[in-house]
């Protein structure tokens, strides 16, 4: 649940499923933000809103958040069944998840891509490289931008395609195959709690300073 922030009414101008059970909502954009900041959401004024990283670039006109549909979810069922016209109820930006290096390692799960998603379209993918993890194919949200952005920077790993064009494995497992993680970098990772926790014990057992090691998690 997020922490109680005052919310505002919007207008829903666009959802549509992207890939089983998985949408991009937006709607018109009325405040400044960072890329790598989060918004509460939430379908009522008294209910319990929930996170979701910004997608869009600082400078779109409109805000767009991925999530993934939840059958026994509380909210992304509701939020799936609206249509363009419809209301919602955000918070205004927060978070620090910033990345103002030069060259950095990203490292995503599943939606975890959005923040990812905001840095590119913010004009932040120089000498970064993404590494996104998801079950099939249709699950690297975002990828035509992707990789044209990041063209060799940007790994896929399928956990569940047989016949992925990508790296068949976790990414974790991508990670281990690694000769070289450098050590002078930082490593930025949104995902799954569990991924989060996995991917920080290669890095350290890689000699990766613990400092350099930023996570964003999702629930």
């Amino acid at each position: 649940m997020a922490e109680k922030r005052k919310i505002y009414k919007k207008s829903i101008h666009s959802i549509k499923e992207i890939a089983q059970n998985v949408f991009v909502l937006s709607f018109a954009r009325d405040f400044e933000f960072r890329a790598g900041q989060v918004v509460a959401v939430d379908v009522v004024t008294d209910g319990e809103p929930r996170l979701y990283s910004i997608a869009s670039g600082e400078q779109d006109e409109y805000i767009e958040i991925l999530f993934d549909e939840k059958p026994d979810g509380k909210l992304t069922p509701k939020l799936s069944a609206l249509l363009p016209g419809d209301t919602i109820y955000v918070s205004e930006p927060f978070g620090n998840f910033f990345c103002n290096d030069e060259s950095a390692w990203w490292i995503a799960s599943g939606t975890g891509v959005a923040p990812f998603v905001s840095m590119v379209r913010s004009g932040q993918e120089i000498g970064k490289i993404l590494i996104h993890g998801g079950r099939y194919d249709e699950n690297f949200y975002f990828s035509d931008l992707l990789e044209n952005k990041l063209s060799g920077n940007y790994i896929r790993c399928a956990t569940q395609q047989a016949d992925s064009a990508y790296y068949k494995g976790r990414l974790t497992g991508w990670l281990r195959e690694q000769s070289f993680l450098p050590t002078e970098l930082k490593y930025y990772l949104c995902g799954s709690p569990e991924m989060v926790v996995e991917v920080r014990d290669i890095l350290i057992s890689r000699h990766i300073p613990f400092g350099q090691i930023i996570s964003e998690t999702y629930f």
